[in-house]
């Protein structure tokens, strides 16, 4: 699947998109695995309570399951004005 990083959780890790292969069920489970990857994935995803997540470009939750999803974003949470 497709992982998109936007704003400083692009600038933690690097990247701004890659793909991966995972055997994660939810999105709890695939930051999990993107944690133990290296240290800038575990800066990123210190504190998930500051991110957000959108699965298929669909605003989600992180206990969501990820069967059938092709893309998952991750950006923190944004305000209008």
């Amino acid at each position: 699947m497709d992982i998109v990083y936007f704003a400083w959780v692009r600038e933690r890790i690097g990247l701004p998109k890659e793909r991966v292969e995972t055997q994660a069920v939810t999105v709890m489970d695939l930051v999990t695995e993107l944690k133990a990857r290296e240290p800038r994935y575990e800066a990123a995803f210190a504190d998930i309570s500051a991110l957000r997540v959108a699965l298929d470009q669909e605003l989600s939750e992180f206990d969501a399951p990820l069967e059938g999803v092709r893309e998952v974003a991750f950006f923190p949470p944004m305000t209008g004005g």
